[in-house]
């Protein structure tokens, strides 16, 4: 019996794969491309160009890379990932850029699961094993090396030519469309991925030595500096300034803190709209403009200056890892019940209280700075990151689909775990109040960045920062000081709560609080105020 394979040239696989794949799984890009451009008879025409252009420049990329044996392993992978992309691209309205490929790859198993659904997997099989099952059915009929490489030269050439025109032809629009619609293009499925992913792993293997670079600085904490300061450091996870009632939110999602003495800022920027950047660079000298990830991982950080000047240090992270910061110094994983006491369906960010007085004994001298890494309100699935008697706004969406759930629903779980925040945040100054006769104890929370939570369609976090809204980039940073902090000028503090900062502030506050006398230190860089002559031992006050 004949066996009924389908047999097909690999030059016609090629223009038959490229114009399904910029066709059928580029809705995002063409939604976007219509809502910046009215939908008429002369965008339409502009957006079949636009399409005309993607396809060719696959094609030339897939010309390139499919010869014989990689030609269905190439077009198998470009299905799967398309796949892939395509549905969060049309899910939650985000881009596949360098950094939220780094995000996938740093992201822990259980936070990789979350963002697993029935839809998801939907894509995959429709979109991606369906097609990648024909092509491995396929019998490609090659051609001898000099007839295929005659016949793709001039494809590609042909593709060439089509590239080139489009501007030709339609100059004014592309003029346009290259300087003022940037954002577009980011949507443009697999083109942006091949090209992120080639990005990422130039920056993933960017100086891969393991030497540290070391700053270039002088740093000491004085002998006049007889107090000993005991400072928790809490990294918040997405959580957004405006879902604060501190910050004048409407609906009452800081019960416990509103009855502390803190100062919260709401007019802080994030360094980047992914854990991936934020936290290197709320930690790095460098500034947000001139930040790069991998030389921040290769180059010393507040930690590490902290730790030569004798400040004791102790991470602790119920996120994914510390993305790099916490290389050199003691780091505790709460992630599970091994570490953690209080786990249920994940483990709290209450658990990594846990065991601290042991530590603070056992470090008799010297200051102690300890670094908490919530799980904050990481999402989508932010009805796991409280417990259920923390569900006091409902209807609550109890799916990580957010698109199973109303606005409503997203929104109200999102505020219960801002409300669990502040529950974990109460309890680190009340433990911290236990201290308070002993240290200079002090609170800092910051968020590394934002979320969207539908506004405008879009979802999640990790958008590029010149195309980000406020809701990704504006996060809330809280201070608390105990009694024995005097020296801090809190009416100034509470003054320049609505100034704006930025995650390049943290570096220079950290060096302030605990007194390092560094060249690296920019007193108007430093979130806080001190009042000079209070920061002077009493053998240095006599002489004044």
């Amino acid at each position: 019996m004949k066996s009924h394979t389908l047999k097909v040239k690999e030059n016609n696989l090629i223009l038959f794969t490229s114009f399904i794949l910029i066709a059928f799984y580029n809705t995002s890009l063409f939604e976007n491309f219509f809502v910046d451009y009215t939908l008429n008879l002369t965008n339409i025409i502009y957006s079949i160009s636009v399409a005309l252009v993607l396809s060719s420049l696959l094609i030339i990329i897939l010309s390139i890379s499919c010869f014989k044996f990689t030609t269905k392993p190439v077009l198998i992978l470009f299905f799967i990932t398309s796949s892939v992309t395509s549905y969060f691209m049309n899910s939650y309205n985000i881009i596949i850029d360098a950094d939220m490929i780094r995000n996938a790859f740093e992201t822990s198993k259980d936070e990789a699961l979350d963002l697993v659904s029935i839809k998801l997997l939907a894509y995959i099989f429709i979109f991606g094993l369906t097609p990648s099952f024909i092509i491995y059915k396929m019998k490609i009929q090659n051609s001898s090396f000099n007839k295929s490489f005659i016949s793709k030269a001039k494809i590609i050439s042909l593709s060439i030519v089509i590239i080139t025109a489009q501007p030709l032809i339609f100059g004014k629009f592309y003029s346009s469309f290259i300087r003022e619609h940037k954002s577009i293009r980011y949507y443009a499925n697999p083109i942006i991925t091949l090209y992120s992913s080639i990005k990422f792993i130039n920056q993933k293997f960017k100086n891969t030595s393991g030497k540290i670079m070391h700053l270039t600085h002088t740093s000491d904490i004085p002998e006049s500096d007889i107090d000993r300061e005991l400072v928790i450091l809490v990294v918040g996870e997405t959580a957004r300034a405006d879902r604060f009632s501190l910050n004048g939110y409407t609906k009452i999602t800081n019960p416990l803190l509103t009855k502390e003495n803190v100062y919260s800022f709401n007019n802080v920027i994030s360094c980047g709209t992914s854990t991936a950047i934020s936290v290197p660079c709320m930690f790095s000298s460098l500034n947000a403009n001139d930040f790069d990830v991998a030389e921040a991982r290769n180059t010393e950080n507040i930690l590490d200056i902290l730790k030569k000047v004798g400040v004791n240090i102790l991470w602790r992270d119920n996120n994914s890892d510390s993305k790099g910061v916490a290389l050199r110094v003691p780091f505790e994983n709460f992630k599970t019940s091994e570490k953690n006491p209080n786990c249920d369906i994940e483990c709290r960010d209450i658990g990594m209280l846990s065991g601290l007085p042991v530590y603070i004994e056992n470090h008799k001298a010297g200051d102690i700075l300890i670094i908490l890494h919530q799980m904050g309100n990481h999402g989508p699935a932010y009805y796991k990151r409280y417990p259920p008697e923390f569900e006091k706004f409902t209807p609550a969406c109890k799916t990580k689909q957010l698109e199973d759930c109303s606005l409503k629903e997203i929104n109200n779980a999102y505020d219960n775990a801002i409300l669990y925040t502040d529950f974990f945040l109460s309890n680190v100054i009340d433990f911290l109040k236990g201290y308070d006769n002993r240290f200079e104890t002090s609170m800092i929370y910051i968020s590394d960045h934002g979320e969207s939570l539908g506004e405008n369609g879009i979802f999640l976090h990790g958008l590029p920062n010149f195309m980000a809204p406020e809701s990704q980039k504006k996060i809330p940073v809280i201070f608390w000081f105990g009694n024995n902090f005097e020296d801090i000028n809190l009416s100034s503090l509470k003054e320049n709560q609505m100034t704006s900062y930025s995650h390049d502030n943290l570096f220079h506050t950290i060096l302030g609080i605990f007194e390092v006398d560094s060249n690296l230190y920019h007193k108007q860089k430093d979130m806080i105020d001190y009042t000079p002559l209070l920061r002077l031992s009493k053998k240095e006050t006599e002489f004044y």
